[in-house]
C-alpha cells in the first residue's frame, strides 16, 4: 500500500455566530482558525487536483481538501470569505431542488425544536427518528411540524454562480437529496442525473464531482448507484466513510470526515487520526 494519504474534510454550513441548539456546526470564528490551522499544516489542493495527484501517486506530503455538502446560503455569506482570506479552494457538493427558497426536511425539524424550546437531545431523537422513513412520508412529517419559514436558508442561483466564479469546484449531490438505497432504482437515476444537470445550466460548466446523500455504503448508497455515478461521467464520487484516501481508493467511494472538534488543538489530532485509516 503506497505511503500516499489524502485528507478530505466534510463540512455542511458556517454559522455567523455560534448556535447553542447546533453546537456542532462551526461559527466563523472556529472556521477561520481551523482554516489557518489546515493551511499552516498541510498541503491543501482543489478537490479535483487533489484526486488526479492521488491516483498518479503525486500528492504532497499532508494532503488535505476541503468539501461542503447540501448548498446552504452561508457557505457562499460566511466560509467564502474565509476560505479567500487563507488561499483555500473548496468544492461545494449542493443538492439542487432546493436552491432559490427551498429548505431540507432535517431544517424543518430543526424551526420546529427551536419553537419548541430548543432541547438538543430532542432535536437529535426526531432526527434520527425521522431519517429513514420513505423519501415522501419523511416531508411530509417535517412539512407539517415545521413553522412559517423566516430567513431563507440555502443557496440562491447567484450565489451559485459566484462561488464558481470564486473559483471553487461545485459538485452534484441530487436533485432532493433522497436516501439512494431506501428509493426505487429509476427514481435514484432520475435524481442524480436531475441534480447533475440542473447544476450545469447554472453554471454553464461540466459538474464531474459528486457526493451520495447521508453517504454511508450499504445503508445509503449501493453499489448500482455507483454505477450510475459511473455512467453519467463523474469522475469522483465521496462517501461518508471515514479515514484517508489513498492510491488504491475506488475513486467513485472516496472517505471523508467532519472535523467536529471545537479546540484547535483536538481539531489537528482528530486530523493527524484519520490519515492513519486508509480507506
Amino acid at each position: 500500500m503506497s505511503a500516499q494519504r489524502l485528507s478530505i474534510l466534510i463540512y455542511h454550513r458556517v454559522l455567523a455566530r455560534a448556535d447553542a441548539l447546533l453546537p456542532s456546526l462551526p461559527d466563523a470564528q472556529r472556521f477561520d482558525r481551523q482554516m489557518a490551522l489546515l493551511k499552516r499544516h498541510f498541503n491543501v489542493l482543489p478537490v479535483s487536483q487533489a484526486v488526479r495527484r492521488l491516483q498518479s501517486q503525486t500528492l504532497p506530503r499532508r494532503a488535505a481538501c476541503i468539501t461542503f455538502d447540501d448548498g446552504y446560503a452561508d457557505n457562499a455569506e460566511v466560509a467564502l470569505p474565509i476560505l479567500q482570506k487563507h488561499g483555500l479552494n473548496a468544492a461545494f457538493f449542493v443538492a439542487s431542488g432546493y436552491l432559490n427558497g427551498g429548505q431540507m426536511w432535517n431544517d424543518d425539524i430543526i424551526d420546529y425544536v427551536r419553537q419548541s424550546g430548543g432541547d438538543p437531545q430532542a432535536l437529535d431523537q426526531l432526527l434520527q427518528e425521522l431519517k429513514y422513513l420513505p423519501f415522501d412520508h419523511r416531508l411530509r412529517t417535517a412539512s407539517a411540524l415545521a413553522p412559517p419559514r423566516g430567513r431563507q436558508l440555502m443557496l440562491r442561483s447567484e450565489q451559485l454562480q459566484a462561488l464558481h466564479a470564486a473559483g471553487m469546484e461545485i459538485g452534484a449531490h441530487t436533485h432532493r437529496h433522497p436516501i439512494l438505497a431506501a428509493v426505487p432504482d429509476a427514481d435514484a437515476f432520475t435524481d442524480i442525473a436531475q441534480g447533475k444537470s440542473m447544476l450545469e445550466n447554472i453554471i454553464q460548466a461540466p459538474v464531474t464531482l459528486f457526493a451520495y446523500p447521508n453517504g454511508k455504503p450499504g445503508t445509503d448508497y449501493r453499489q448500482q448507484h455507483v454505477q450510475m455515478v459511473s455512467e453519467m461521467g463523474f469522475d469522483a464520487a465521496f462517501s461518508t466513510v471515514a479515514g484517508a484516501a489513498y492510491d488504491g481508493s475506488d475513486p467513485l467511494q472516496l472517505p471523508r470526515f467532519t472535523p467536529w472538534e471545537p479546540d484547535r488543538l483536538r481539531f489537528l489530532l482528530r486530523l493527524l487520526a484519520q490519515r492513519r485509516i486508509a480507506v
